[in-house]
């Protein structure tokens, strides 16, 4: 199921997913972005990692000096290129994000939110090292998942999500302590603040961990 975000749940059915999100996952959602605006300057060159059909891209970009968005599908990539207002401070790549083409020290700050570091089917030290690898020194690494007490919240969203076909029937069997597990084989987990101060001291960088809007554990690094 590594390729279920490249192949199936893309484009318009990726799309639809958020559509769909009760309130309080738009809140979620919305928090998460306004959080990261407050971290950008006008300067800055930015990285996104699973950037999708450029739902987070829309509003980043009008607030920063130029950006780029990598994912796997280029369904999404074409949709996003379709979607987003013309700006010229933006391109788009398919791209590995565990394998980044870029060279050492090109972006300022990197992001992945929205639980993208689980999202994207990769060994997740790999993913953040690569992360800090084109990522500038003095630069930060914006990652997160959801929280704990957000779990009632965002089983009902990909229950919502299952009834309209987007993925697999869920299996209540096997779902609970923060895995969700379809019966098609998708498999949907989060990391604790515990994981991400571990991934951080493995990966040699200081992790400021915080809890944004009750939804989501937001893990901000600094690059050495």
């Amino acid at each position: 199921m590594d390729q279920y975000y490249s192949e199936k749940l893309t484009a318009k059915r990726l799309k639809r997913c958020y559509e769909i999100a009760q309130p309080r996952v738009k809140q979620y959602l919305k928090a998460e972005i306004i959080h990261v605006l407050t971290k950008l300057r006008s300067t800055d060159t930015i990285l996104e990692l699973g950037c999708g059909y450029g739902r987070v891209i829309r509003y980043l970009c009008p607030h920063v000096k130029a950006l780029v968005g990598i994912d796997t599908s280029m369904s999404s990539l074409k949709m996003a290129y379709n979607e987003l207002r013309p700006a010229a401070n933006y391109c788009l790549c398919r791209m590995d994000a565990a394998v980044l083409g870029f060279r050492d020290n090109t972006f300022d700050k990197t992001i992945c939110i929205q639980n993208g570091i689980s999202a994207i089917k990769a060994d997740q030290l790999t993913l953040i090292n690569e992360a800090i690898r084109v990522t500038r020194p003095g630069g930060k690494l914006y990652f997160s998942s959801y929280c704990e007490k957000f779990w009632d919240e965002r089983l009902e969203w990909f229950c919502a999500q299952a009834k309209k076909g987007l993925l697999g029937e869920i299996d209540y069997d096997k779902t609970g302590d923060g895995t969700i597990i379809c019966k098609d084989g998708f498999k949907a987990t989060t990391v604790s603040p515990q994981q991400f101060e571990s991934l951080a001291e493995q990966a040699g960088v200081h992790a400021d961990i915080k809890e944004i809007d009750g939804s989501s554990v937001f893990c901000e690094m600094l690059v050495k």
